[in-house]
C-alpha cells in the first residue's frame, strides 16, 4: 500500500523529520527519472502550482498540469476512477481540491486495487499539509538565525485568524516537532473541541513538549512567541461571507502594535496571497521581521522533500537522518 500524503497525521513525528531533511538535502539525484506527475487543480495557485512542477522537475521527472474542469472530480467523473485513469500513466498524483474527501476516495480506490502510486494534498477546504512543510523549513532557518540552533523544540508560534485549513495543519506540523501553538481566533472562527484534542492527541504521539492552545485574545497569543503566522480572513469559496468577516476579524491585524508586543525577534509568516490593510499591515508585511518571501521559496523546498520520501524505500527515508 502506498503511502499517501494527505494531512501531517499521515506521517510520525519521525517521519516529519525525514521528509525535512530530505528536502534539506544537498543532492537528491533524479528519482522521479522516467516519470509523470499529475498535478489536479480545482483551485487555481501561484505558489502551488510553480513550487511543484518545479520540484518534480528537480527531481527528474514531467509534470502535467490538469485543471479541475478537465476532469471533473466528481461530477464528470468520480475521483476514484479519475485516479485510476491518471495512476495509468503517473508515479504521483498531486490535486488541490475544494472538498476532502475527493481526496480520500482517490487514495482509498487506489488502495483497494493495489496501486502503488501516493495521492499529495496540494490544498482542500480540511487541510494544506505542504504548506505547513514549507513553513517548518521557513521556522527553522528563522528562528536558527535569529536565536541560534536547528531545532524548533520548545519555541513558540502565535497563529492569529481565521483557524482554517492552513492553521490546522500548521499547528499539528508544530506540535510534531515540539513547539508551543497558540491560536487567536474570535468566535465562531475557533479551532474546534475536536481539533484540539486532534492536536493534543499528536503532541503526544510525537513525544516532544509540543502544545496548542486557544485565544480569543490576539495580544495574549502574541505575548513572548519566537513568530506571529496569519493568513486571509476570507479564502476562495467564502467571498459571499467578505463582509462578515471583516466584522468578525476586526482588531485582529498583525499590525505595529501586535508585532510589539510579541516581543524582539519574533518573525512574521503568511503563506499569501496577502490582503494589505486587512489581516496584515503593509508595514509588517514588508518589514524587516517578515520572513514570508523565504516562506514562499520553501514551498519548492518542501516539496522536493515530500515527493521525494514518498518515491523512497524505508531503508533510503531512514538513511537521511544523521
Amino acid at each position: 500500500m502506498s503511502r499517501h500524503f494527505l494531512e501531517l497525521d499521515d506521517v510520525s513525528a519521525v517521519e516529519l523529520d525525514q521528509i525535512l531533511a530530505m528536502a534539506e538535502a544537498a543532492e537528491l539525484g533524479p528519482v522521479l527519472a522516467g516519470n509523470g506527475v499529475a498535478l489536479v487543480f480545482e483551485k487555481p495557485s501561484n505558489r502551488t502550482r510553480n513550487s511543484t512542477e518545479m520540484a518534480v522537475v528537480g527531481l527528474g521527472g514531467h509534470p502535467v498540469y490538469i485543471q479541475g474542469h478537465e476532469v471533473g472530480l466528481d461530477m464528470r467523473e468520480p475521483a476514484a476512477d479519475v485516479a485510476r485513469t491518471l495512476a495509468s500513466y503517473h508515479r504521483i498524483i498531486c490535486a488541490r481540491v475544494f472538498d476532502h474527501g475527493a481526496l480520500e476516495r482517490m487514495a482509498d480506490a487506489l488502495d483497494g486495487d493495489g496501486t502503488e502510486v501516493p495521492v499529495v494534498n496540494l490544498l482542500s477546504d480540511r487541510a494544506h499539509p505542504c504548506q505547513a512543510v514549507a513553513d517548518l523549513l521557513t521556522l527553522r532557518d528563522a528562528i536558527a538565525t535569529v536565536k541560534g540552533g536547528d531545532g524548533l523544540v520548545g519555541h513558540s508560534l502565535a497563529y492569529v485568524g481565521d483557524a482554517n485549513n492552513v492553521c490546522r495543519s500548521l499547528a499539528m506540523a508544530a506540535v510534531m516537532v515540539g513547539m508551543d501553538v497558540r491560536v487567536a481566533a474570535p468566535d465562531g472562527y475557533q479551532l474546534l473541541p475536536g481539533d484540539l484534542d486532534w492536536l493534543e492527541d499528536a503532541a503526544r504521539a510525537a513525544g516532544r513538549s509540543g502544545s496548542v492552545e486557544a485565544l480569543s485574545d490576539p495580544f495574549e497569543a502574541v505575548d513572548g512567541v519566537d513568530a506571529i503566522y496569519t493568513d486571509v480572513w476570507t479564502s476562495m469559496g467564502q467571498e459571499a461571507e467578505s463582509l462578515e468577516r471583516l466584522a468578525a476579524f476586526e482588531g485582529y491585524c498583525v499590525d505595529d502594535a501586535l508585532l510589539e508586543a510579541a516581543g524582539e525577534g519574533a518573525v512574521v509568516l503568511h503563506c499569501l496571497p496577502a490582503h494589505r490593510g486587512e489581516e496584515i499591515a503593509a508595514s509588517v508585511v514588508d518589514g524587516e521581521r517578515s520572513v514570508v518571501w523565504r516562506q514562499a521559496a520553501h514551498r519548492r523546498t518542501a516539496m522536493r522533500g515530500i515527493l521525494a520520501w514518498l518515491v523512497a524505500t524505508p531503508a533510503e527515508r531512514a538513511g537521511v537522518l544523521p
